[in-house]
C-alpha cells in the first residue's frame, strides 16, 4: 500500500520532471493503492513506438501539465525530448503546467524553467486560443493530459478550444489517451446551450463517461468545432482499458481532487460552488466534506483556511457546521452517480429560499429548472428521473466514437 510519503514523492517528482526547481502543491492526502486493472493499463503516453513516428521532423505544441506521467515516473515532455521530438511550444490549461494554480486563477505565460520552451498559458484571462504568432511556431498539437470526465471539468474545454484554432490553421492534432476514473458511469443533464460557459461547452451530459481522446472523436463527429469545421484528429489509445474499470490516478488531476474519494464525489458536490456552502476548500478534506457556519445540529465541522490551490475559499476562517463523506464507500458512491441529497440537505438546513443559489448554480446543473424542483421540495431521485431520457439518448449517440469496451 502506498504510504502517505510514496505518495508525497510521486507528486514531487511529478513537479521535478515539469523543470521546476520547487512548486508550492496543495496539502494532499493518500491516493488508494492501484487496482489490478490500474496497474494493467498502459496509457498512450507510454506507447513512444505509436506516436513519435506522426511527430518526427515536425514542430510539437503539447497541452500538458503535472499529469503527464508515463509509467517510470517521467513527464512525458521529458520522454518526447529524449525521443528527438522538437517539442517548441507547450499549453498549459487551468491550474498552470505544475498543477498548482486554484481554481478560476488566470495564469500567465512564461518559460519552462529546465528546457527553456515556451509555455503559452490558455487559461490566462485574454483568450482561451493561442494568438497567431503562437500558432506559427508549430505544425502538429499533442494532447496529454488527466481529465475525471466532468461537464464542468475545464481541462476537455481547453482541449476544445485547440482543437478549434488546429482546424482553423490548419495543424495536426494527437490525443494521447488517458483512462477516464470517472468512465463508468454516465449521468446528469445535457447543458442547455443557452447555458453555454467555460464551465460547460459542449451539449454532453454532466458525467460523460469519455476519454479525452473519445470526447475528441465526437467533437469532430458532430460538427461541435467553431463554424461546423473539420479536424483530423488521431489518438493513442490506452491498453487494457475498459469504460468499468477502477483506474486510480497516480497523482491529482488538480490540487483540489486530492484522492479518489474527492474525486467520485465530485459530480455531487462540485454543484456547492453555486451556494454559500463551502464543500471543503482549504482543508484537508476538499470535495469530501460540506458545511456552513449557520448549518445547525450537524455532527462534523471544519474552517477553511487559505491554503496553495484555496488561497481564498468559501467562508474563509469561519467555522463551519456540517457533513463528514471521507469514508463513504467508493462503490456505493459511483453506484449513486449525482447525489443531490446533499445539496438539497444543506438547502433544508438553511433555510434561504432563492438566496441559497447563485447563477453559477445553473451554470454547473446545465439546466435552468433544478433550483426551482429543490425549492419545491422534490427529492433528490424525482430530480435524477428528468434527465434519464438525456442519459439513454447521449449514450446512443457517443457509441460510435467510443474507443474502449463499456
Amino acid at each position: 500500500m502506498k504510504t502517505l510519503v510514496h505518495y508525497a514523492l510521486l507528486l514531487a517528482l511529478a513537479m521535478n520532471n515539469l523543470g521546476a526547481a520547487g512548486c508550492d502543491t496543495a496539502k494532499t492526502r493518500q491516493l488508494l493503492p492501484a487496482d489490478t486493472s490500474t496497474k494493467n493499463i498502459i496509457v498512450g503516453a507510454d506507447r513512444p513506438d505509436q506516436y513519435v513516428p506522426l511527430l518526427q521532423g515536425k514542430r510539437v505544441a503539447l497541452l500538458s501539465n503535472h499529469s503527464g506521467l508515463v509509467a517510470d515516473g517521467r513527464h512525458v515532455l521529458d520522454l518526447m525530448l529524449e525521443k528527438g521530438i522538437n517539442v517548441t511550444t507547450i499549453f498549459s490549461p487551468e491550474h498552470g503546467f505544475r498543477g498548482n494554480a486554484d481554481a478560476g486563477q488566470h495564469v500567465a505565460s512564461g518559460v519552462d524553467e529546465k528546457t527553456g520552451i515556451p509555455i503559452a498559458s490558455l487559461y490566462d484571462g485574454k483568450s482561451p486560443r493561442p494568438g497567431e504568432e503562437t500558432m506559427r511556431r508549430f505544425d502538429v498539437i499533442v494532447v496529454d493530459i488527466q481529465d475525471v470526465g466532468l461537464r464542468f471539468y475545464t481541462y476537455y474545454v481547453t482541449m476544445l478550444r485547440l482543437m478549434e484554432a488546429a482546424a482553423q490553421h490548419h495543424k495536426e492534432f494527437v490525443v494521447l489517451d488517458r483512462p477516464n476514473p470517472n468512465g463508468m458511469t454516465v449521468d446528469g443533464p445535457i447543458l442547455d446551450m443557452k447555458l453555454k460557459s467555460g464551465v460547460g461547452a459542449l451539449p454532453i451530459p454532466t458525467v460523460h463517461g469519455m476519454t479525452l481522446g473519445e470526447l475528441a472523436r465526437m467533437i469532430v463527429g458532430e460538427g461541435w468545432l467553431l463554424d461546423g469545421k473539420q479536424l483530423d484528429v488521431k489518438v493513442i489509445t490506452c491498453l487494457n482499458y475498459t469504460h468499468n474499470d477502477r483506474y486510480t490516478l497516480p497523482v491529482p488531476p488538480s490540487p483540489n481532487l486530492p484522492n479518489m474519494t474527492a474525486i467520485y464525489l465530485y459530480p455531487s458536490l462540485c454543484y456547492f460552488e453555486g451556494t454559500p456552502v463551502s464543500l471543503g476548500r482549504g482543508t484537508d478534506w476538499p470535495f469530501q466534506v460540506y458545511g456552513h457556519p449557520e448549518m445547525t445540529e450537524q455532527p462534523f465541522s471544519f474552517t477553511p483556511m487559505s491554503r496553495p490551490g484555496a488561497k481564498n475559499p468559501p467562508q474563509l476562517g469561519k467555522l463551519c457546521h456540517g457533513k463528514d463523506l471521507t469514508s463513504l464507500d467508493h462503490e456505493k458512491i459511483i453506484a449513486n452517480g449525482i447525489n443531490l441529497e446533499y445539496v438539497i440537505d444543506a438547502y433544508n438546513n438553511l433555510d434561504l429560499g432563492e438566496k441559497f443559489f447563485t447563477p453559477f448554480f445553473d451554470k454547473l446543473m446545465g439546466r435552468s429548472d433544478i433550483r426551482q424542483m429543490i425549492m419545491e421540495g422534490k427529492a433528490a431521485a424525482q430530480i435524477k428521473a428528468t434527465w434519464s431520457d438525456d442519459v439513454a439518448r447521449f449514450k446512443e449517440q457517443r457509441r460510435r466514437y467510443l474507443l474502449y469496451p463499456e
